[in-house]
Order: C-alpha cells, then sequence, then structure tokens
C-alpha cells in the first residue's frame, strides 16, 4: 500500500480518493473473450463436488431438483435451439418479464452464453411502462408466460416472436438431445460487450436501461468468489440460499448468478409469502437468504416465525435500502445465531460497492461495510466539488470494473452520471468513518425506496397533475417501518374541487405498478418552489413529519 494511504480507512491524502481495504482480486485480461455465463460454468466445475451429485436449484413449491450437470445440459441445450432454431445472435436483445421460476437461471445463463443482452422486467409493470422499456432496450425477442404476455403493448414487434416459458412448447427447448449441445465457448463474446440492459430511475426523472457488461459481472462473480470464506467444520460456507428476491431486479439477478459460480443450491418461490418462505427454510434447511430491510423487520417481529424450525439459518445478506441499526438489533435478539451481513450497491454498479464481511464487521450496524474489493471511491462536496476525508459528509463517486458501460439511448442522462475517467456520481449523501466504513446518509436524488424498489417523485407527480382536479401536486418519501418508505403526494385542488384522500389514491393505483402506489395524501393551498420551479421537497417532509408528531 502506498506511504499516502491510510491502512485503517484506505483514504489517499495524495489523491483524495479512498482504495478498497480488501486484497485485489485477479480477474481475466480484458481482452480474453468471455462471456458471464461461460465465467460463472468455469467456476462452477472447479467445486470439488462431482456436478451430478450438486444440487443447484430447488423449486419451493414442487421440491423439485436440478443438479449442476442438469443446469449445464439444460443450458447447453436451450442455447442452441435459440441459436438454430430462433436464429439469436449475439447482440440481440431479449426482454425478459416473468415470475420467479428455475427455468429463469437457465434463460439467463442459455442467452449470455450466444451474446444475447438480456433485458428483464418487473412483471407487474403497467403497459406503458413496458412500452417504454421496449423503446430503450429494442428487443427482436420476448420471453413471458401466459399471463404476463398480455401486458406488452400491441405496437410492440419482436422479429424472433414470443416465447412462453409455461406453454408445451419450451420444456422441449431445454430438452437434451444428440445434436442439440451447444459449446459454451463457441460464440465469440467479449468481456466489453454488453450483457444486460437492467431498468432503473438513475438519478432523476423516467426509467433509464442501465447497460452492463460481461466485464461488470466476471468482475462482480471473481470478487465473490475469491472472498468466499474458507470451509471447515464448525463454519461450513452457506450452501443453501432462498432466493426471495424478484430475478429482473439487479440484486435478484447477481445472486442467482453468483450462486451457480459458487455451486450454492437455490430455492426459488414462485411468489414471496412470508409463510411460504417460513416453510421453505425449515424444509429445505437454508443458511442463506438475501434480503431487503422490510423482511428483516417481519422476521424480527411477526408472531409465526417461532411456529417453524429456522435452526439452519446462519447469514442474511441485506441490501437495496439501508438497515436501521434498531431493527438490526431486534432482529439480532431474535435469532442470536444468525449473522447480517449488508451491502450497497446500485444497479449502476451491477448491484454491488459495498459490503461488511464476518462478524466483527456485522456488528457496525447503521453502516453498510467497506469498500468492495477492485473499488474507489470519492466523497465529493456538492457544493464545492472537492474531495472529502473521513468523517466528512459528501456525494459518494464510484469507480472500478463493476460500474455501466451507460444508459441505453440516453446520452445525456450518462453524460450527467459517468464521468469521462469512468467515475460513477451515484447521487447518494455518505461519508467514510475513520475505519473505512460507508454510511449512507440520505440521497441528494429524489428516489424514493419503496422496499428496496425505486419510486421516481417526478413520474408521479406527471401523472397527478394530470387529474383534471388537480392544480398542482408533489411526492415525497414518508418514513414507514414496514416499507422503509412510501410515496405520500402533496396536492392542491383545483378551485371548486372536493377531490378526497382516496380519489388521489385509485387514480394513481390504475396507472402503476404496485409499488409505485401513492399510499398517503396531504391537501395543501400551495406547493414550495425555489425561484427556478423546483419543489423544495425537504419542506415538505419537514411539514409532514411534524405534523404526524403533533398527532401523537
Amino acid at each position: 500500500m502506498e506511504p499516502s494511504i491510510d491502512p485503517k480507512n484506505g483514504f489517499s491524502s495524495k489523491t483524495k480518493t479512498y482504495q478498497s481495504l480488501r486484497p485485489p482480486v485477479p480477474l481475466p485480461p480484458e481482452t480474453l473473450p468471455l462471456s458471464a455465463s461461460a465465467h460463472s460454468l468455469s467456476l462452477l466445475l472447479r467445486n470439488p463436488s462431482p456436478p451430478e451429485t450438486t444440487t443447484l436449484l430447488i423449486d419451493a413449491k414442487t421440491g423439485n431438483r436440478l443438479s449442476a450437470a442438469q443446469f449445464l445440459r439444460h443450458v447447453e441445450s436451450l442455447a442452441a435451439y435459440l441459436q438454430s432454431n430462433l436464429n439469436l445472435s449475439k447482440g440481440d436483445t431479449a426482454f425478459i418479464l416473468l415470475p420467479p421460476s428455475i427455468e429463469v437461471p437457465i434463460l439467463y445463463f442459455s442467452l449470455l452464453s450466444i451474446g444475447v443482452v438480456i433485458s428483464p422486467a418487473n412483471p407487474l409493470s403497467t403497459k406503458s411502462e413496458i412500452f417504454h422499456q421496449i423503446q430503450l432496450s429494442n428487443p427482436s425477442i420476448a420471453f413471458a408466460t401466459s399471463s404476463t404476455a398480455g401486458k406488452f403493448p400491441s405496437t410492440a414487434s419482436f422479429h424472433r416472436g414470443i416465447v412462453l416459458l409455461d406453454s408445451l412448447a419450451f420444456r422441449p427447448m431445454m430438452a437434451t438431445t444428440s445434436t442439440g449441445r451447444f459449446d459454451l465457448n463457441k460464440v465469440r463474446v467479449n468481456q466489453s460487450d454488453p450483457a444486460a440492459i437492467l431498468y432503473s430511475s438513475g438519478t432523476t426523472g423516467r426509467v433509464k436501461g442501465a447497460i452492463l457488461t460481461h466485464r461488470n459481472l466476471i468482475a462482480l462473480i471473481g470478487g465473490y468468489y475469491e472472498m468466499k470464506p474458507e470451509a471447515t467444520e464448525e463454519n461450513p460456507p452457506p450452501d443453501v440460499s432462498l432466493m426471495t428476491l424478484p430475478l429482473f431486479h439487479v440484486f435478484g439477478m447477481f445472486m442467482c448468478v453468483r450462486a451457480v459460480a459458487l455451486a450454492e443450491a437455490v430455492v426459488m418461490m414462485e411468489r414471496f409469502d412470508f409463510e411460504v418462505m417460513l416453510k421453505a427454510i425449515e424444509a429445505y434447511k437454508v443458511t442463506y437468504m438475501p434480503v431487503s430491510p422490510p423482511l428483516v423487520v417481519a422476521m424480527a417481529k411477526s408472531d409465526l416465525v417461532a411456529k417453524y424450525d429456522l435452526s439452519s439459518l446462519r447469514l442474511l445478506g441485506c441490501g437495496g435500502a439501508p438497515l436501521g441499526k434498531e431493527v438490526a438489533e431486534r432482529f439480532v435478539a431474535r435469532f442470536p445465531d444468525v449473522e447480517i451481513v449488508q451491502g450497497y450497491g446500485l444497479t449502476e454498479s451491477t448491484g454491488s460497492a459495498a459490503r461488511t464481511m464476518g462478524p466483527d464487521e456485522s456488528k457496525q450496524y447503521g453502516s453498510v461495510g467497506r469498500l468492495a474489493e477492485n473499488m474507489e471511491a470519492k466523497i465529493v462536496d456538492p457544493i464545492t466539488g472537492a474531495a472529502m476525508p473521513p468523517g466528512h459528509q459528501g456525494e459518494l463517486w464510484l469507480r472500478g470494473p463493476i460500474i455501466m458501460r451507460g444508459y441505453a439511448k440516453d446520452e445525456e442522462a450518462t453524460a450527467n452520471t459517468l464521468e469521462p475517467d469512468g467515475w460513477l456520481k451515484t447521487g447518494d449523501l455518505c461519508y467514510f468513518d475513520s475505519d473505512g466504513f460507508l454510511y449512507i446518509v440520505d440521497r441528494l436524488k429524489e428516489l424514493i425506496k419503496y422496499k428496496a424498489y425505486q419510486v421516481p417523485p417526478a413520474e408521479l407527480e406527471q401523472l397527478l397533475q394530470s387529474h383534471p382536479k388537480i392544480a398542482d401536486a408533489a411526492v415525497i418519501p414518508y418514513p414507514d417501518e414496514e416499507a422503509g418508505q412510501i410515496p405520500m403526494a402533496f396536492v392542491v385542488r383545483k378551485p371548486g374541487s372536493n377531490l378526497n384522500e382516496a380519489e388521489v389514491i385509485d387514480y394513481i393505483a390504475k396507472k402503476v405498478a404496485p409499488y409505485k402506489k401513492i399510499r398517503r395524501v396531504a391537501f395543501v393551498n400551495s406547493i414550495p418552489k425555489n425561484p427556478s420551479g423546483k419543489i423544495l421537497r425537504r419542506e415538505l417532509v419537514d411539514q409532514a413529519l411534524s405534523s404526524a408528531s403533533a398527532k401523537l
């Protein structure tokens, strides 16, 4: 380590940047042709247990299991079919509108192995939201189920058609035949090629398509692979994980790819249900779960938990939104043998950037951990632009091999988010402490985090302002113990209107996905704005909180 770098926190007094305190992880040469799929499967095959006896996927509902050998054969067969029968080739994009199932990881790996860009979206999205996403990604094929296919707008044109995973035609596509094998290294996929377009609200405004490359995924998975703890008799590694996360979300997608690389068995739930989750932990002896904070709250408070044997659970990986100290302490008091590790990342950083590792770091409640391997960070004063030392707040900037290429079809947003020298501006107000732990203070960007989903206020404000009885409106995050934050609307009625809260909530509910719904409304005479017309959201947040405390 350079003399100018503080070994306690990684801060360089010379460059004013933070270096990761984790050991650097060696990555394949960037010029080596390699898909994220081939890379993860090569790591899987290094697992000492034979592929035939290594369970990789478990259907929570049916108990159906897939071994690593079966998974590999399905990936090879499906890749061969997609290439030869549907004429999919490198550079095509696949729009994916699917609920979780054990077929989804097979589909992801098959598409990635032939260089097709995967673009998964939330099956709960509305037609107008899906239309916008299709415009960004320009897909040539879509994968859906009979229940989600109806969401595609009639104007959407998929040149290679729509494949329904719950149709009788899909299963034979994965079936192994003597000629249906596919060499995973046959297609020359460069690490710099796009692997996925994932939908993110970015720093402001409408949904954007973040372009992640194969290199981004390879760097991310390489870090997890190299950092996995050594297995011992007293401390076997987490080897059965339960997927509670949506697979279209960056957190769910990378945890899925990671589990394959690390040869972990993944229990898949078709739809999330709290008691079904508890039953699955007991039935399949789940040791590890990636979760969002609301699930930690539920486990700490629910009476249902006592009905099930959760003794196999050893580790929760919490991300998607900050986990409060009180919630973490309440959980640990109830589950003293379960460690919670926290992490921080954005869609634009392939879902990672910082995390806690090990029992000592996990006790740093309130922190999202230390900077991930191979990463650099800056804390930039949003007013002066100066890079700040430990203990000082500013916007977090990140640089490293997991940072996205940019936003699809949005050069302006890309230029506003990515600096020419590779720094990603996160829009989050943060600081590092003297030991290199990162703390998220607030969001400079105006997104609302509802159960780890991003809700852009501007989108809801535009919809509210389209209501004939509304003169003006603003949307803010309102704190909620279960969801983290909920969207709250401040509404100015048109003169003579008697519009009520239920009408406002119902109007928006019909136009957006469930997680974006307005859940609280206050009627006001005017919306506070600065001279340029920008809504002074902080004033409204203070008004909402003071009004709530006055009612207590």
